[in-house]
Parts: C-alpha cells; structure tokens; sequence
C-alpha cells in the first residue's frame, strides 16, 4: 500500500470516528423495525423468483432434502453413563428428537431407539418454534437434565428442568428466562448460573458477567454471587468438572478471545491458577490437569513452546511445582488440533499438513506411555465421543470422496467400523490435489481441489473456493453429499483455502492475520484464487467464491479489494461494516481478533480491508448473493442488509435473502436447510457456467 494512501487514512480516521462518515443505512440494523422488515420483504422478492427460476433449483431442493431427511445417516453419538444417546431429524421429525438406547443395541443395523424428548410435539404444544441447542445432564445418574430451548435458532435460550426416566419437565423444577446464559450442574440440588440478572449483569457482548450459584426451592434473586467480570470481558461462567476420580469446582473469567483467567472453589475460596491468560484448561485426567499453550511459556526451569499440550498434578500445581509433562510439541506443519478423554486414556488429535493424526495417552508408573492410533485413510478424523466412566470413544472419519464412518473402540483395541454413512455421489473419475499459493509476502498457503470426472485445466470449469481464516478455526477435508450431488458430480470443482486467520498450523497460524495483520487473510485468499487461474483450473469468468460468518466477511473483501478476480460471490450470515461490528449484538467480544475501530490508528487499518467501507460506485463487481437469518443473534443480520442497500446505491446489482429463523446458520429445520442451499447453488450455475 502506498505511503500516501495510509498517511489519507490515518488523517481521515478522526473525522470519521466523529461522524464525518455518514452511514445512510443504519436503519436497517433495527432487526424487527418495520421499515427494515419491509426493506428484507421487497429484497426477497426480487431474488427469490430469479434463483429459483435457475433449472439447477429445484433438482438441488429436492437431493439436499432427501440427504438431510435420510434414515441411513449416522446417527452420530453422545455417552451418558453406559447410554448412548443421538439427536435425530428427519421428514417426520422436522425439529428432532432426542433419543437413547443401549451400547449393544447402536452397534446394529437397525437400534432400538427410545424417545426421550420431541422437539415438534413440544413446539406444537407451546405454539412456539422450539430449536433444540443442547442438554446438560448430572453425572453419574444423568437423570436430572437442564434442556436448552432457542425460539427460531437464536443463541439466546430458555432452560428448563427436565427427568430423562420420566422424560417429562419437572414442575416446580429450575427454569431460567430466555438470554444467552451459562448454565450447569454443581449438584443435585445447586446450579452454577450466569443470565441476565438485570441492568449491568451482562457484559458489552450480551454474556452473563456475573457467576452465581442458585439453590433449588428458591427464587433466582437469591442466587449467591461468587464471582463478577468486568462490563468489558466477553463473559465469566462457573462449571463443576466431574471426573471418576472427584470433582473440580472452576470459575473462569474470559477478559477476551483467546485469553482466559481460571480460579478453582477450594471450599469457599477462589483461587487462582497461575498459568497463562492465553493457556487453555483441556481438563481434568486422573488429577492431572492438562493445558494448551498459545504463547512459549518459561515456568520451572524450562520453556514450553507454543502450540504444545503439557500436563501436571493438581496437587503439584497447587504447592508451587511446574514441572510439567509435554504430551506435544509441535513443529512447522504439525499442530494441536483436539483433546478428549476416556477413563483410562487420553486421546491427542493433531493435524499434519492438514491431515488428522491421533494418538492415546495413558499413566504408567507416573509417567505418559503414547501409543499412535491407526486412522481409515488422510483425511479428516476426530473423537466423536468419549466416556468418563469406561475406556470406550467413537471416532469419525472422512473426506472429500469418502462419505463419513464411526469407529469404535474399547479397552484401548484398534478402532472398528460400526456405522458408515451411503453414498450420496459417484466419486468415480474425481480426484483430490493438496496444491499451495505464494501470498504476497512470500508465505505458502496450502489448499485443496477435488477435481470433477473429466476434467480438464483449460480456464472453463466453474469453481467455487471456500474460505474462512479466523479464530484459529481449521478447514479441513470433509465429505458433503449435497455438494457432491450438485456441484461436483455435474462438473464443477470445489477449492478449500487453508488461509492465515485459521488454527490449520496451530496458534502461529492464527496469530499471523490478527489485528492489524487482518489483511494477511484476504491476501492469502485472493493469492489461492490467482494459483487456481495461473494453473488454468479455472479463470475469473468461472470462479466463485462462499464463506459464512468471519468467511463472509473473506469474501465480502475480497470482492471489494479484487473485484477483477471473480464471477460469483455467496457471503452467509456475514459481517460487512467493521466500523460499527463492536457495538452489534456480540460483535464487542470480536476485537481481540480485528481490533477496536474506536482506536483512530486501529479503525485507520481495519477500513483498509472493511467490506461495507471499500465499496465504490466505479468499481465492476461480480453480482454477489448475500443471505441472512432475521433471528440471529450473533452476527448481527444488519451487516448483510448494509452491505446489499448500499451496494443498490452506488448502482451495482445484488441479489438478497434473509430466512425469518436459523439464528447463526442456515435454517432450524432440514427444509429451511435445503431451500437456502438451493438458492446458493442455483446463483452459483447462473453466474459461473
């Protein structure tokens, strides 16, 4: 960037934090406003009739459904005790049931399933649009459960006591109004909570602030406070960790994204546990605790490198000791990528080159005995679920061409096949590449390409390139029926960038598109783009691009920073005006990773890469489709409205649609799921063929 251009900005940035930058469509981040509705209204129909007039629509309507609704998916599993439990959706349970049976039975074709709780009959009853977001239940009985109820998809929910023998609701039993809360079990009888107890409980970002513990039989104004964060953090929460070896009392303070203050209850104290604020708590294993590192850390003698896993008793921490064990170290292309456990075992995921790896972790004469766990194949494996209470986990596994399996293992036994998920596409002829792009600064960035039978690299083939980089979240290689049918098996090729911003090479990864570094992630990107034109994959004409959430925000700038450079853009559930992001529903917890745009030399560099704001009325852009939920209460549905409204202005055509449900995703049910796929795919063969 020119030296003139930064010294413009800099010199700008005052005037427009105090409002020399008008925003003309502010409006439109009144969610339910009635001008703003009627705004969303007439945007939908004007795209609707023209996507689903695309031949391509209906065909992928009609498979993306019939894969969502499949009774041969995996119904995917979760341990209570000796119970293996699984939420289910399909065409007769639009909104899911939650559903139990034995370990013996799941392992058949064809399990005993009992209902423990259905979601539809429940919203039918209550005339509301329930989404089921989840269930906490106290350990070892799992009886008593705290269900989590979200009205159209939103984060916010209401909790309710429910009895998982009865399987009904307990009257008179703990309910919480709806908010974003943080809820759970410290005993049968006492709830850690955080809600929104009144004026100053939540923090700028709309989490409870405060921790409480709250006796059952009274009312939740009594509920004694054991602890309060500041207005500015992102949230505090109270949890009690239960382990077959006792249980843990943990109060954490997230001052920020990726940094974390943790206190352990020792009777009625708090006290503090002296690792670093950017150190990770995994858990609890046999009284030692494990911690991942972002940062190299010098504590006992010895340096812990960044990005590593290392281990230490409680009780020697407690005392002042810091000798701690190192279960991983990683290296250039080797990184952390997930920790759970068993009863008699750890289980370390990590990915090399984008590649899962796992290996188990068990205590011998006190010290760590590894033991590598053969995987089906290169691509994408992960432990579904493990039980505190046996020595048994599920382990998934898939790829681009491979549809998913679940593996079983017990005992510490090499994983078995128990489940595979059909074929929802001929991979016959398709293959996939790993290829890496030179960014602008010289760093290689790899990517992947599944290439469509009979292909050839003559510049023609559509191609669309997904995106996310940020929040040290990984891309990596998973199996998409619905893409597949649709895109793949009728020619296109589908490209997954694995940018700076993203935790593919664990906290370094990440670390280098923070902040004022942000632009290292578009650039990235747009350098995966040029790669596919040079290699002749694809060219400008026939290359799309889709993220969703921080990867809307990657497309929206990309398309604004190399309009040139692209035919198609889908932007999901995005961000778009990074002026205004920190004061938009939980947009404030979001600066430790794009910085603060009420920081003149910060909001100086943030509008260099901030889509709303790098748009011109000369520029040529590819006709983009953005799309939004109405109920999403995490990234606020007025960045998409803005982004749309103010591109119409400045002349360029657009194509809009905001779903009424789906909070931050694509739809609460399978149809709503399958209609919004639909339309991407439909404008994705419009614009790229």
């Amino acid at each position: 960037m020119k030296k003139t251009l930064v010294v413009a900005l800099l010199v700008l940035a005052p005037l427009a934090l105090a409002g020399a930058e008008e925003d003309p469509f502010q409006w439109l981040e009144d969610v339910q406003g009635e001008k703003a509705l009627a705004w969303v209204k007439a945007q939908n129909a004007k795209s609707v009739p023209v996507l689903e007039a695309v031949p391509e629509f209906k065909p992928t309507y009609d498979k993306v459904l019939e894969i969502l609704d499949s009774k041969e998916k995996i119904p995917f599993p979760s341990w209570r005790g000796d119970t293996v439990y699984n939420f289910w959706k399909d065409e007769q349970h639009q909104r899911g049931i939650l559903r139990r049976t034995s370990l013996e039975s799941y392992r058949t074709a064809q399990p005993r399933w009992e209902t423990v709780l259905d979601i539809d009959a429940l919203a039918g009853a209550d005339g509301t649009p329930w989404v089921y977001k989840g269930s906490n239940c106290l350990p070892p009985e799992y009886r008593q459960c705290l269900v989590s109820l979200s009205r159209g998809g939103a984060d916010a929910v209401v909790v309710r006591e429910f009895d998982s023998v009865s399987k009904s609701f307990v009257e008179g039993g703990f309910t919480l109004p709806e908010a974003k809360v943080a809820v759970s079990w410290k005993d049968a009888n006492t709830l850690w909570v955080g809600t929104d107890f009144g004026p100053g409980s939540l923090t700028s970002s709309g989490y409870p602030r405060i921790v409480k513990l709250w006796s059952r039989g009274t009312p939740l104004s009594a509920a004694r406070t054991v602890f309060e964060g500041q207005a500015e953090d992102v949230s505090s929460r109270g949890m009690t960790m239960f382990t077959p070896e006792g249980t843990y009392d943990v109060v954490s303070r997230t001052p920020a994204f990726y940094r974390q203050e943790t206190f352990l209850m020792l009777g009625s104290r708090l006290v503090k546990l002296e690792f670093p604020e950017d150190a990770e708590l995994q858990g609890v294993f046999k009284d030692w605790m494990l911690l991942s590192l972002r940062t190299d850390w010098a504590t006992g003698g010895a340096t812990y490198a960044s990005g590593s896993l290392i281990a230490i008793p409680v009780g020697d921490f407690l005392q002042g000791k810091r000798s701690f064990a190192t279960l991983f170290a990683p290296s250039e292309r080797v990184s952390l990528a997930g920790v759970a456990s068993t009863r008699d075992r750890v289980l370390v995921e990590t990915m090399d080159n984008v590649r899962s790896k796992l290996a188990s972790y068990t205590l011998a004469g006190g010290g760590w005995a590894r033991e590598e766990i053969s995987l089906p194949g290169l691509g994408n494996a992960n432990v579904t679920a493990a039980s505190d209470e046996a020595d048994v986990y599920f382990l998934s596994y898939q790829d681009f061409l491979t549809p998913s399996s679940l593996w079983l293992s017990r005992g510490g036994a090499k994983p078995e096949r128990v489940k595979s998920m059909p074929t929802y596409f001929d991979a016959a002829g398709m293959k996939v590449e790993q290829h890496e792009a030179v960014s602008k600064d010289g760093t290689k960035v790899p990517y992947f390409v599944v290439f469509p039978k009979g292909f050839k690299a003559d510049g023609t083939a559509p191609t669309l390139l997904y995106g996310y980089g940020g929040f040290e979240i990984p891309l990596l290689p998973t199996y998409s029926g619905g893409k597949g049918a649709t895109w793949l098996a009728r020619g296109g090729v589908y490209v997954l960038a694995n940018i700076r911003g993203g935790g593919e090479f664990g906290p370094r990864w990440h670390e280098a598109a923070l902040k004022d570094k942000r632009i290292k992630s578009f650039e990235d990107f747009i350098a995966v783009g040029d790669d596919l034109v040079a290699r002749r994959i694809t060219s400008p004409r026939h290359l799309g691009i889709m993220g969703g959430s921080q990867g809307g925000l990657l497309v929206g700038g990309a398309m604004t920073l190399r309009p040139d450079l692209f035919g198609a853009v889908v932007s999901q559930v995005p961000l778009a005006d990074m002026r205004r992001f920190n004061t938009l529903l939980a947009g404030a917890s979001w600066m430790a990773e794009y910085g603060n745009p009420d920081v003149p030399e910060q909001w100086a560099t943030i509008r260099t890469w901030s889509p709303y704001h790098l748009l011109r009325k000369d520029a040529k852009y590819p006709t983009p489709f953005y799309w939004t939920n109405t109920r999403d209460d995490r990234v606020h549905p007025g960045h998409a409205r803005k982004m749309v409204a103010k591109m119409q202005a400045l002349g360029h055509p657009v194509l809009y649609f905001e779903n009424v449900e789906g909070g931050h995703g694509s739809g609460s049910v399978n149809t709503q799921t399958a209609y919004v796929t639909a339309l991407e795919t439909a404008y994705l063969w419009k614009m790229l063929r």
